[in-house]
C-alpha cells in the first residue's frame, strides 16, 4: 500500500507543490460519498487561476501607467496645470478637499500631471487635512469622519458560515441520501404491513441514525471552522509605525486612514496605496501584486506606492491616500484568500487510503448485496413463491440494500483526510498557547519529520535585548557597562575623537531617538541599534542636536550581504564625510588610518593593526558581538547619486556588545540531540562570538566544524559532500550561504531541514526549507510572508515545542488510521461472512452507521486530540522515507481484527449454547449480543490505539478530557440503544449476566494486544555481567 500511495499520492509536497500534482490526486480519488466535506480544505484551483489572471492584468496596466507617467513628466516639466476637479459636497462638508475616487486615480494610474495639478505630494497633505511632519490630529470625531469618506483599511473577507451551513453540507453524503430514501420507503411500507406505530420503527430507526451522525459531524466540522477563524486573526496582526500628534506610535494597519504618515523600513510590507515624502535608497519589490520580479526605484520623482508591495531596500515616510477594496491589493487579496491554502501531504495520502479503502468496501457491499439478494431467491423458487411477492419480501430485499449501502458507509473511511484537519486544527491552537503561530498547515506535520534545524543566532538562541558592555576607542580599551565606567571612557577619549564617535553613533543608524506620548525618550530601531543609540546618550550625546548640526546626504542601510551600512553627510563647516559601520574585521580591512590616543588620525601600523584585531578576537572570545566604526573625508564634490567608497577610512573605534544566551536554550539544544534532529547555528557574526555562543548553547562539540561563509563558498560539491555532515556552526554567511547549506542538505542528504529566519533576505532559505521558521518581534513582514510558522517569542525552545507538536500530530494520525482501519475490516469481513455463512447480516444498518460515528467523528475527536509527550523527542525522527503505515500497526490492525473476528464469529455460531438462549427472541438476543460486543471491542480498540508500541495504554488517559468524554458518551449511549431504544434500532434489552460476560470479553481485546506488544518488544537472552551469569530483557 504505501509504494502506491507514494507512486500515485506522493507527488504532492509540504510546500511548493505543481499544480499538475495537485490535480492529479484529485483525479484518482474516484470513491467519494461527500465531496464538499471531503474536499473542503483543500486548494480551490480555479479561484488561484482567477489570481494569477488578475496579477497578469495588473502588471500590464501598471507598465502602461509607468510608461505614461513617464512621458507626461517629461511633458509637464516647466508647465503651470490648473486642476478642473471639483470637491464632492459630501467631502467638502466633512473637511477636506479631495475625494477617495481621485486619490485613487492618482496612485493607482500612476498619474503625475494629476499629482501636480493638485500641489504635489504637499498639496494632497494640505487636502487630507494632514501634516507631513507632525501626521494627523486623532481627535475621535475626526477619525469617524476620515473613515466615513475614505473607508477603513480593511479587506473583505469571507463570511463565518453558520452551523446550518455545516449541517447542509453533511447531508451531501451520497450514501446518507440513499440510505434516507431507504428509509422514506421502508417507513410507507411498514406502516402499510404492521400500522403506526410498530410499521415505522425501522425506518424512523435509520433516520434518527442519519441525523445523529449529520449533527455529530456538522458539530465538529463546525468548532474546526471557527478554530481556524481565530487562527486567521492572529495571522493578519500586522503593527506599523506612524506619527500622529506629533508622535511616532505603533498602531494596527487595520486603523490606518488616509492622511496618515507612515515610516516604512526594508522588509516592511506597504500597508495601503501612498505617495513618498523622503526617504533614502528605496527600493520596493512589486511582484506579490504585478508578478514582476525587477524592483522599482521610489523617489520623489516617481513617488508613487502601493498595497501589499515590499521593501526590498531603504527607508520612507508614506502619506496614506487609498485603504482597503479601494486598493488594488484589496480586490486580488479577496480572490487569494478564495484560492486557499495547499493540501497538506498527509491529507492527501490519506484520500489515497480512502480511495483504497472505498473501492474494497465498495466490492464487499456489492457482493454481500448479491449474496443476500440470491438467498432470498433461493428460498422463494424453493417454495415456488418466486413470482409472488409480499411486502415483507420488498422490505427484507430494502433491508438487504440497506445494508449494502451502510457497509459502503462504513468502508469508505471519509473521516481520514478530516482527520488530519482536526489534528491540525486542535494542534494549530494549542500552538498559539505556546508562542508559535502556524501560518500553513503542512508546516505542522512537516515539523514532526525534521532531522535539523538552522538556526540564527541573534535573538533566537540569545535573548536579543543588547548593550555595549566594552569599547575601544583611541586605543583605550575600557569596560562601559555602567554610567561610573561611561563616564570614565569619557575621561580617557579625547573631545575631538568622541564628537566624531557620537557623529557616527547619531547619523550613521537606522534607529531614532523620539519622545514618546508621556514625554520621555524613546528608543526605536533594531536591537543593535538600540544598544549604540544608548551608548551614545550615555555619553551625553544629544540625538536631535547631532542630527541638525549636520545634513544626511544619501544613506546606504545594512545590507546582510555587504554586512555595514554607510551614511554621508554635508557638514556645517563645509564638505562631505562619509560614516561606515559593520562586521568588525571587513570595516577594519578598509580603514588606512586610526584615532591614536591624542585623538589624531594616524596611519595604521602593523602594530596598531594587531591591537585592533586582538581586541576583536578578545572581545568575541567573551561571546560579545563587535562592530567597528569608522568615518573619511571626501572632499567637497559628492552627489546623492555617487556610490560611497569603500577604502580609505579611519577606525573611530570598535564596540562589544553583549547578548546573553536565553535560559532554557542549551537543554532544549540537548532535547533535539536525544530527538535525533542536529542542530546548527548559521549567522552572520564573527566566527570567534558564534562558537564561544554555540559552545555555551551545546550545539558546538569536539567533533563538529565551525566554518565561515566565505570559506564554505570556495567549496566544490565533492568538498561539501564531507563537509556539510560535520558543519555546525557557520559564521559571517550570506544570506546565498544559508540558501546552499538548506538547499544541499535537503536534496543531496535527504533531510528534512528547518530553517529560522528574520531579516528580508532570509526569505530565499525561508522558501527552500521544509519548514521555514520566522521570528515574530525581529522579522521583517517579508520573512513573515515567506514562513511556514512564526516564532512568536523568538525563542529557539518554541522551535522544540513547535517539533514536538508536529511529531504528536503524525502519531495521532497513526493511531486514528490504526484505529479506523480495525474497524473497516473487522465490520467487512464480519457483515460479508456471516451473509454468505447464514444469508443474515448481524450487524443491521442503524447498527452500522452507529458505529460508523463511533470510528469516525468521534474516534477522532479520541485520538487526533491527544497532546504531546515528553517521550516523543526520545524516539528517532520519521524523516523523509519513513513509512506512514509502519509495520507496527499493520501488526496491531491484524492482531485486532483477527481477534475481533474470531469472537464476533464464535457468537454467531456458538453464541445460543454459550448464552443458554432459547424462545422466540433468540436471534434478535444474539444479533445484539453480536453488535455489543463489536461496539465494546471498538471501544477497547481505541484505548489500546493510544499506544502503537508500548504495553501501557492507560498512562495519562485522564489527563486527556477529550477522550475521556468521547469515551464516556460512547459508552452511555450504547447502553441507551441496547436497553431502551430497541425498537428502533433493532436491539432487545440484556440481562447482567450477560452484561457482565460481555465486559470481561471485550477486555481481553486489550489483554489481548498487550500480550502480543509484550512478546514483540522483549526477548531474553544470557549476559555476563560482573562475571556472573545474568537473565536480561531488552526490546527486539
Amino acid at each position: 500500500m504505501e509504494s502506491y500511495l507514494n507512486d500515485n499520492f506522493g507527488g504532492v509536497k509540504s510546500k511548493n507543490s505543481s499544480e499538475e500534482a495537485l490535480r492529479r490526486w484529485r483525479k484518482l480519488c474516484s470513491v467519494v460519498k461527500n465531496p464538499k466535506r471531503r474536499f473542503r480544505f483543500t486548494a480551490n484551483l480555479s479561484k488561484r487561476s482567477e489570481a494569477e489572471a488578475m496579477k497578469k492584468t495588473n502588471q500590464e496596466k501598471l507598465r502602461i501607467a509607468v510608461l505614461v507617467s513617464k512621458a507626461a513628466l517629461q511633458f509637464i516639466q516647466g508647465i503651470t496645470l490648473h486642476s478642473e476637479y471639483v470637491v464632492p459636497d459630501v467631502v467638502k462638508a466633512a473637511g477636506f478637499q479631495i475625494g477617495a475616487d481621485e486619490l485613487g486615480s492618482i496612485v493607482e494610474g500612476h498619474d503625475v500631471k494629476k499629482l501636480k495639478m493638485h500641489g504635489g505630494v504637499d498639496g494632497i497633505a494640505d487636502k487630507l487635512s494632514t501634516s507631513t511632519t507632525n501626521g494627523l490630529t486623532t481627535t475621535e470625531d475626526r477619525l469617524k469622519r476620515r473613515q466615513e469618506i475614505y473607508g477603513m483599511n480593511k479587506f473583505t473577507e469571507s463570511k463565518v458560515r453558520s452551523f446550518w451551513v455545516f449541517v447542509w453540507e453533511a447531508l451531501q453524503d451520497t450514501t446518507l441520501i440513499i440510505l434516507a430514501a431507504c428509509a422514506f420507503i421502508s417507513l410507507v411500507v411498514g406502516i402499510v404491513m404492521e400500522g403506526w406505530p410498530k410499521g415505522a420503527h425501522d425506518g424512523l430507526g435509520i433516520v434518527a441514525s442519519i441525523l445523529l451522525v449529520v449533527f455529530v459531524t456538522a458539530t465538529s466540522d463546525y468548532r474546526q471552522s471557527l478554530q481556524f477563524k481565530d487562527l486567521d486573526k492572529e495571522k493578519k496582526k500586522i503593527s506599523i509605525q506612524v506619527t500622529r500628534d506629533g508622535f511616532r506610535q505603533k498602531i494596527s494597519i487595520y486603523d490606518l486612514v488616509p492622511g496618515d504618515i507612515v515610516h516604512l523600513s526594508i522588509g516592511d510590507q506597504v500597508p495601503a496605496d501612498g505617495l513618498f515624502i523622503s526617504g533614502y535608497s528605496l527600493l520596493i519589490n512589486e511582484s506579490s501584486l504585478t508578478g514582476e520580479s525587477e524592483p522599482v526605484c521610489v523617489n520623489a520623482e516617481y513617488p508613487f506606492l502601493l498595497s501589499g508591495t515590499k521593501v526590498q531596500d531603504g527607508s520612507c515616510k508614506m502619506l496614506v491616500t487609498t485603504v482597503g477594496m479601494r486598493t488594488q491589493w484589496g480586490k486580488l487579496l479577496a480572490t487569494l484568500s478564495e484560492g486557499g491554502d495547499d493540501e497538506t501531504p498527509l491529507q492527501v495520502k490519506l484520500n489515497g487510503v480512502a480511495t483504497i479503502i472505498g473501492k474494497i468496501g465498495l466490492f464487499f457491499a456489492v457482493i454481500t448485496f448479491a449474496v443476500l439478494a440470491q438467498r432470498l431467491f433461493s428460498r422463494k423458487y424453493h417454495d415456488d413463491l418466486l413470482l409472488s411477492w409480499s411486502g415483507d419480501d420488498a422490505l427484507e430485499m430494502l433491508e438487504f440494500f440497506a445494508i449494502a449501502v451502510t457497509i459502503v458507509v462504513v468502508a469508505v473511511p471519509e473521516g481520514l483526510p478530516l482527520a488530519v484537519t482536526l489534528s491540525l486544527a486542535f494542534a494549530m491552537k494549542k500552538m498559539m498557547n505556546d508562542k508559535a503561530l502556524v501560518r500553513h498547515l503542512a508546516a505542522c506535520e512537516t515539523m514532526g519529520s525534521a532531522t535539523t534545524i538552522c538556526s540564527d543566532k541573534t535573538g533566537t538562541l540569545t535573548t536579543n535585548h543588547m548593550t555595549v558592555v566594552k569599547a575601544c576607542i583611541c586605543r583605550n580599551v575600557m569596560e562601559v557597562n555602567s554610567s561610573e565606567k561611561v563616564d570614565n571612557l569619557s575621561s580617557y577619549v579625547p573631545d575631538s575623537a568622541r564628537k566624531t564617535f557620537l557623529q557616527s553613533i547619531f547619523n550613521n543608524t537606522g534607529g531614532e531617538v523620539v519622545t514618546n506620548l508621556d514625554g520621555k525618550l524613546e528608543i526605536l530601531g533594531t536591537p543593535t541599534e538600540t544598544a549604540l543609540l544608548e551608548l551614545g546618550l550615555s555619553l551625553g550625546g544629544d540625538f536631535q542636536a547631532q542630527r541638525q548640526e549636520t545634513k544626511l546626504v544619501k544613506v546606504e542601510p545594512f545590507n546582510s550581504i555587504k554586512k555595514r551600512m554607510g551614511v554621508v553627510l554635508q557638514l556645517s563647516e563645509g564638505g562631505y564625510r562619509a560614516h561606515c559601520k559593520g562586521a568588525s574585521e571587513i570595516i577594519l580591512a578598509a580603514c588606512d588610518n586610526y584615532v591614536d590616543p591624542s585623538g589624531n588620525v594616524a596611519p595604521l601600523d602593523e602594530a596598531a593593526l594587531n591591537h585592533l584585531k586582538s581586541t576583536i578576537d578578545s572581545f568575541a572570545g567573551e561571546a560579545l558581538r563587535t562592530l567597528c566604526l569608522a568615518y573619511k573625508e571626501i572632499g567637497d564634490n559628492f552627489s546623492a547619486k555617487d556610490e560611497i567608497s569603500f577604502k580609505g577610512y579611519t577606525c573611530i573605534g570598535i564596540v562589544g556588545i553583549k547578548d546573553p544566551v536565553r535560559l532554557g536554550v542549551k537543554e532544549s539544544v540537548a532535547t533535539c540531540r536525544a530527538a535525533g534532529i542536529t542542530v546548527r547555528m548559521v549567522t552572520g557574526d564573527n566566527i570567534n562570538t558564534a562558537k564561544a555562543i554555540a559552545r555555551e548553547c551545546g550545539i558546538l562539540t569536539d567533533e563538529g566544524v565551525a566554518i565561515e561563509g566565505p570559506e564554505f563558498r570556495e567549496k566544490n560539491l565533492e568538498e561539501l559532500m564531507k563537509l556539510i555532515p560535520k558543519i555546525q556552526v557557520m559564521a559571517r554567511s550570506s544570506p546565498l550561504d544559508k540558501h546552499t547549506l538548506v538547499k544541499h542538505l535537503r536534496t543531496m542528504f535527504n533531510e528534512v531541514v528547518a530553517v529560522t529566519g528574520d531579516g528580508t533576505n532570509d526569505a530565499p532559505a525561508l522558501h527552500e526549507a521544509d519548514i521555514g521558521l520566522a521570528m515574530g518581534i525581529a522579522g521583517t513582514e517579508v520573512a513573515k510572508e515567506s514562513a511556514d510558522v512564526i516564532i512568536l517569542d523568538d525563542n529557539f525552545s518554541t522551535i522544540v515545542t513547535v517539533a514536538k507538536w508536529g511529531r504528536s500530530i503524525y502519531i495521532n494520525i497513526q493511531k486514528f488510521v490504526q484505529f479506523q482501519l480495525t474497524v473497516n475490516v473487522v465490520a467487512l469481513v464480519v457483515n460479508f461472512s456471516s451473509a454468505c455463512w447464514s444469508g443474515n447480516a448481524p450487524l443491521t444498518a442503524v447498527q452500522l452507521l452507529w458505529v460508523n460515528m463511533i470510528m469516525d467523528t468521534l474516534g477522532a475527536l479520541a485520538l487526533a486530540t491527544e497532546p504531546p509527550r515528553d517521550d516523543l523527542m526520545q524516539r528517532a525522527p520519521v524523516g523523509r522515507t519513513g513509512k506512514f503505515i509502519s509495520n507496527t500497526m499493520w501488526r496491531n490492525i491484524l492482531g485486532q481484527s483477527i481477534y475481533q473476528f474470531i469472537t464476533i464469529w464464535y457468537l454467531q455460531t456458538q453464541g445460543k449454547g454459550l448464552f443458554q438462549l432459547d424462545g422466540p427472541n433468540t436471534d434478535l438476543t444474539l444479533n445484539t449480543i453480536t453488535f455489543n460486543s463489536f461496539v465494546f471491542c471498538q471501544v477497547f480498540n481505541e484505548i489500546s490505539s493510544r499506544e502503537m508500541e508500548k504495553i501501557n495504554v492507560f498512562r495519562g488517559i485522564l489527563q486527556n478530557y477529550v477522550f475521556l468524554a468521547v469515551l464516556i458518551s460512547t459508552v452511555v449511549f450504547q447502553f441507551i440503544i441496547v436497553q431502551f431504544i430497541g425498537d428502533f434500532a433493532n436491539t432487545i434489552p440484556l440481562t447482567m449476566s450477560q452484561w457482565v460476560y460481555l465486559r470481561i470479553m471485550r477486555q481481553r481485546s486489550g489483554m489481548f494486544m498487550k500480550e502480543k506488544r509484550s512478546r514483540n518488544l522483549q526477548h531474553q537472552f544470557l549476559v555476563f555481567h560482573h562475571g556472573k551469569l545474568q537473565v536480561e530483557v531488552k526490546p527486539r
